[in-house]
């Protein structure tokens, strides 16, 4: 298990050691650093951040992201058929996997920190390597939804794993940018998913295997192939990174330190009550609707693209339907990168959460406005374009919202638990007799974004005018008797905590 309070050593430089120590009370009312550090070494610091931590978990959450949408795939190749799914059989089969999703979210993130991320991401990633692997060899629904199941155990602790492993490495403006590194890997996941699958699905074989099942098989193999040598390469913490200097690694955990009001640690001891901090926050709660509104896109999308596709090219063959999948998502992948690019620019989250519902509103209402094919395609451009992006802001303003990393793993692993509500809402969203424009579908999900609308303009409002009646509060007063322990304990009760927009 991963140590949680190491002190940094006492060889250290004077001003790695007086960054520390000034982290302690660093932290202004409004959570903005007291502490000035040096840009250069700062921006030496991100570089290597970025070269070491990133890479890995881009690659294994592609692969996550892959292994859960590749039944998409494998649908219109033959899997429906092979395992004589009937009805509503297919998207029971979706929803299998999102029930153990839910359930395990929030336990795998308290797990997550407890064991360290470093081997904990790694291990989860392997599970859902095998599982993809084995999906390959069911002959029918029970065995597939079985699989399903276990899938979504594995998975559950990825994306909000990886989201809480960064929050330990990144500033709270650096953060939404380095989340979209690896969430820009769920759109690129549907484009290179598509081209993957119809580059397997053009062999004649692999092994005794044929058709959907080397999907299935070849991305398994793959995905087990990465977590294996992730186990070597994730870094659980900065004063465990190697490939740190020994002031480097104070200047990280001083970085993280300066912006937690009133707290004297980094990595605190888990309790119940910071959990159900980071659980109960209003921004919290808020923002993980608006994620539940945002997967019944997002998941939606993933699962449907191709079956989507297929009506508006009824006539295309397998391969060039999968193909058709691809250009929206890489459309998809840039949006993921430039709105979080101006998030870290601006440092502000709920802005930019807002400016991306227009172009995705847009494109549903094109869907139900018309049956025109090429119109349809286009609309797959817009819908795309900005809906993944609210997972690396969604992720970064609950992780901004709360002070102690213990309800910083709570708030992102209740944020994604919520999303992935959205999910199991998705997998009943498109319904056979819906076909083949699908009004229901498409109906619900202009519902979905104008609700995320909605919620993120009124969440901004109450944030600011939350701000402004904290402003009358007296610090000294609330605080008076109180243990250094029981004022940290607070969070983002303390008086001078302010929401960060």
């Amino acid at each position: 298990m991963a140590d949680e309070k190491r002190s940094p050593s006492p060889d250290s430089s004077k001003a790695a050691v007086d960054h520390t120590e000034k982290g302690r009370v660093a932290a202004d009312q409004l959570g903005e650093s007291q502490v000035q550090f040096d840009p250069k070494a700062e921006a030496r610091l991100r570089r290597k951040l970025d070269l070491y931590v990133i890479p890995t978990i881009a690659l294994l959450y592609l692969f996550c992201f892959i292994d859960r949408a590749n039944i998409g795939n494998a649908k219109i190749a033959g899997l429906d058929k092979d395992l004589g799914l009937k009805g509503y059989d297919y998207n029971a089969l979706l929803s299998v996997f999102y029930i153990s999703y839910i359930v395990f979210e929030i336990p795998s993130n308290i797990m997550c920190k407890w064991v360290g991320p470093g081997w904990f991401i790694p291990a989860i990633s392997l599970g859902f390597g095998v599982s993809s692997l084995l999906t390959a060899f069911v002959h029918n629904f029970a065995e597939a939804a079985g699989l399903r199941f276990v899938l979504g155990i594995f998975e559950a602790g990825m994306m909000p794993g990886i989201a809480y492993y960064l929050s330990r490495w990144y500033r709270r403006s650096e953060l939404t940018f380095r989340l979209s590194l690896y969430i820009v890997m769920a759109p690129l996941a549907g484009a290179f998913g598509g081209l993957l699958a119809s580059a397997i699905l053009s062999l004649d074989h692999f092994g005794s295997l044929h058709g959907w099942r080397m999907i299935f098989a070849i991305e398994g193999i793959i995905t087990i192939g990465l977590s294996l040598i992730s186990f070597l390469t994730l870094t659980d913490r900065p004063e465990t990174a190697s490939w740190l200097t020994q002031e480097e690694k104070e200047l990280a955990i001083a970085r993280i330190k300066s912006e937690r009001v009133a707290t004297t640690e980094v990595l605190d001891r888990m309790d119940t009550k910071k959990l159900m901090k980071g659980i109960l926050s209003p921004v919290t709660l808020a923002t993980s609707f608006m994620f539940l509104l945002d997967n019944i896109t997002v998941q939606g999308l993933a699962f449907f693209a191709p079956t989507i596709v297929r009506a508006i090219y009824p006539d295309k063959s397998t391969i060039m339907q999968q193909l058709f999948t691809v250009p929206p998502y890489v459309v998809g992948g840039l949006f993921t990168l430039i709105l979080p690019l101006i998030s870290w620019y601006l440092d502000r989250r709920q802005i930019v959460m807002i400016a991306c519902t227009p172009m995705v509103i847009i494109g549903y209402s094109m869907f139900l406005g018309t049956t025109n094919s090429t119109a349809r395609y286009a609309a797959t451009f817009l819908l795309s374009s900005s809906t993944f992006a609210l997972g690396p802001l969604s992720n970064s303003q609950v992780s901004a919202n709360v002070v102690s990393d213990t309800a910083r793993s709570s708030a992102i692993g209740m944020n994604v638990m919520m999303g992935n509500i959205g999910g199991l809402i998705a997998t009943w969203s498109y319904l056979p007799w819906d076909g083949p424009n699908y009004p229901i579908g498409n109906g619900l999900n202009l519902a979905s974004c104008c609700g995320i609308l909605f919620v993120t303009t009124a969440t901004l409002f109450w944030m600011k005018w939350d701000n402004k009646k904290r402003e009358g509060r007296s610090a000294e007063e609330e605080l008076a008797g109180m243990s250094q322990q029981e004022i940290q304990d607070l969070d983002w009760k303390h008086p001078d905590f302010r929401w960060k927009p």
